[in-house]
């Protein structure tokens, strides 16, 4: 299997997103889960925002992709329905599939198509949650409508998607949506994270894969736990997942390919691992969003350390939860 094409070793080694740490905003306490997109000239980052209530989804904006500013919360508690009004969590709009196209926005039937998953109850991803889709006009992306019913739920899953679904990725190929997403076995105790998919042809019926999970994990390896927050993009014939692993003690970033976006291989091992003592990756470098610019791959990642003194924010678990970026070539200057 070659995977030097999409391989992206080089990290930046800081973060390029930080919560603010002020009482009362919605990313008081960390930011996640990051989904890099072009738009209008100009670079966005939604991304999620936790503030020891629950998960709320903004944007922020780039001209270089390093240097982003905030630009406003999009998906707010208490503005949805009664499933998703206390915790949610926007991780993918529809978009631009080739790998090495401009990472744009597409519409269909004349709107922006926008996933989320929120969970029932106020806390920390407490309960099972679900699955749901917003859609705006607006070509500020700022003002989203939220479809007043999940169009995923657990209920209605297998067995190993019994605990709640999670980050969704969206790709529609040939007339056909592909919803990418991974889910638990269980939200009690110790529980396993795998990675399935559900088609429609209109966004509103979905039928799940008969041979789901199609990404599973690896008994006693990097990815024992999780494979979990699917970001896939075609390569010519080829299709190309980013996901992460865990095994219960540290998440590193994987890759899998593709000739039917059904049937995947994992590469064995990690291409992006946790960094060293101290740095801003050393326990977690998971949850990807891969786009290209000026023909390099730019790899963005949730980045987690232990917390010390003097962190702006400080995060469930005393960790250091921020958003940073590696490159598929040595751009950083380091």
């Amino acid at each position: 299997m070659n995977i030097e094409p999409y391989a992206t070793p080089y990290k930046l080694g800081r973060p390029v997103l930080v919560g603010s740490g002020i009482t009362g905003r919605f990313d008081e306490r960390a930011v996640d889960c990051p989904f890099v997109f072009q738009h209008n000239d100009t670079f966005y980052m939604m991304y999620v925002g936790f503030d020891g209530t629950g998960y709320q989804t903004a944007l922020a904006t780039s001209k270089d992709l390093l240097d982003w500013d905030h630009l406003s919360v999009i998906l707010r508690r208490d503005e949805g329905s009664s499933w998703d009004s206390k915790n949610i969590a926007g991780t993918w709009i529809l978009k631009e599939n080739r790998i090495d196209a401009p990472p744009v926005l597409k519409k269909w039937n004349n709107k922006y198509w926008l996933l989320y998953h929120a969970y029932p109850e106020f806390g920390y991803e407490e309960g099972s949650a679900k699955i749901g889709i917003a859609w705006t006009e607006d070509e500020q992306l700022l003002e989203w409508h939220r479809c007043p019913d999940p169009i995923l739920t657990p209920e209605s899953g297998a067995e190993w998607e019994k605990g709640g679904l999670y980050k969704e990725c969206l790709v529609e190929h040939e007339g056909t949506f592909y919803l990418f997403y991974n889910a638990k076995n269980t939200n009690k105790g110790k529980w396993i994270e795998q990675t399935g998919v559900a088609r429609s042809t209109d966004l509103v019926q979905w039928q799940r894969y008969e041979q789901n999970p199609i990404l599973r994990v690896s008994p006693e390896r990097w990815d024992s736990g999780f494979v979990s927050d699917p970001c896939v993009l075609q390569d010519k014939d080829q299709w190309v997942m980013y996901f992460f692993g865990y095994n219960y003690k540290q998440a590193q970033e994987g890759i899998a390919l593709s000739k039917d976006l059904l049937h995947w291989d994992k590469y064995p091992d990690p291409i992006i691992g946790v960094g060293e003592e101290g740095t801003i990756d050393s326990i977690f470098a998971h949850k990807p969003s891969v786009i290209t610019y000026n023909d390099v791959l730019y790899h963005f990642y949730c980045s987690c350390r232990p917390y010390k003194d003097g962190d702006p924010t400080k995060n469930y678990g005393k960790e250091f939860r921020t958003i940073s970026v590696a490159a598929s070539q040595d751009i950083f200057g380091q």
